[in-house]
């Protein structure tokens, strides 16, 4: 491999010639430079990121911690991060927490360990130490998705409690009175907003929420089948089941066909955190979507606004309902017409 000797000497020039020239340093003459950027073009040259951090004390990377690499969700919220990271100029490395505290210390640890100018949280459960340890001794950070309450880091998030209030409206316009929820993890930030907005949400319409409709999951299918097949044992069954993620939705869509049932016609059902898989789905789900690539977007520039020693700015995104079958058709023999306010509009999907 060439090196930056190679280059000066093939540029005619000094080394530190080379060196301000390959960082834009107004000094060097626009001839001088043609040269060098010729001469590295000759030579192949690739500069060494190590030497190069060492001498910035800057890596140009940045560290990304998900809860999920399963959810299609924070794939997305990955891919999009990563994009605007490139256009940035940083790199970023991935660590799949798996909803476990330790896994997130672990690769906080890592990631800090690797000198990586920044770092992008979607926190597990209530936080973990490493993870805390390192945001409050200053290390540039954002959390993403969710949040720890008290912690002084910018959030990049969306607000899905008008997208709720839709959500709600849509489906006591269909007839439905029963309404249950499949919450998640009460630690986290997402999974205790979610549950207060349905539940706001209902007031608005003078429904209860008992404590049997409101089912405990954990962000995965798995729970969502466990929590549904409770839903479809009680006395009175909930007429209409959210669940607030996407892959517990699923799991409850498991759950009713198990048992024989259909959906819309047995038991509506809509979901937060809309994917691709829901427009393939039978019946397609009605589903709130989050802006996700734009929030990856704004994490990464709230990031690098940190990284620069500016405060760097929280951001709440506005989520949307996107109505499909999976509730039922308005105007279905034997459901009473809305006598409520018109929800606010949405996007509906012909699927």
């Amino acid at each position: 491999m060439a090196s930056i000797k190679d280059v000066a000497a093939e540029a005619g020039v000094s080394v530190a010639t080379v060196s301000r020239a390959l960082n834009g340093h107004p000094s060097v003459s626009p001839a001088a430079r043609a040269r060098v950027l010729a001469a590295v073009e000759t030579l192949g040259y690739r500069p060494n990121a190590v030497a190069r951090s060492l001498r910035t004390d800057r890596t140009r990377t940045l560290g990304l911690v998900i809860s999920d690499v399963m959810n299609p969700y924070f794939t997305e919220l990955a891919r999009s991060v990563e994009e605007e990271a490139r256009a940035l100029g940083y790199s970023v490395i991935i660590g799949n927490a798996d909803e476990r505290p330790d896994l997130q210390d672990h690769h906080v640890t890592t990631l800090l360990d690797r000198r990586i100018d920044g770092l992008l949280v979607s926190p597990t459960d209530g936080g973990s130490p490493r993870m805390l340890e390192a945001a409050r001794a200053g290390t540039p950070m954002v959390f993403v998705d969710r949040w720890i309450p008290g912690v002084d880091v910018p959030v990049v998030r969306s607000d899905g409690r008008a997208a709720v209030r839709d959500l709600v409206a849509h489906l006591y316009g269909l007839g439905h009175r029963r309404l249950a929820i499949i919450a998640g993890p009460a630690a986290t930030t997402t999974g205790r907003e979610r549950v207060d907005a349905f539940r706001e949400a209902l007031g608005a319409y003078g429904l209860p929420l008992p404590d049997a409709y409101i089912g405990q999951g954990d962000f995965q299918a798995g729970s969502g089948r466990r929590v549904t097949e409770g839903f479809l044992d009680l006395p009175e069954p909930p007429g209409a089941v959210f669940a607030a993620d996407n892959l517990m939705a699923l799991g409850a869509l498991d759950a009713v066909r198990a048992r024989g049932l259909r959906v819309p016609e047995d038991i509506a059902l809509a979901a937060f955190d809309d994917i691709p898989w829901f427009v393939h789905t039978d019946p397609p789900v009605t589903a709130i979507a989050q802006p996700t690539r734009e929030l990856g977007r704004a994490a990464v520039r709230a990031l690098v606004e940190r990284i620069a020693g500016r405060a760097g700015e929280s951001v709440a995104l506005p989520a949307r309902l996107v109505v499909r079958r999976s509730c039922g058709e308005p105007g279905e023999p034997g459901e009473p017409a809305p006598t409520t306010p018109s929800p606010s509009p949405v996007r509906r999907s012909t699927p």
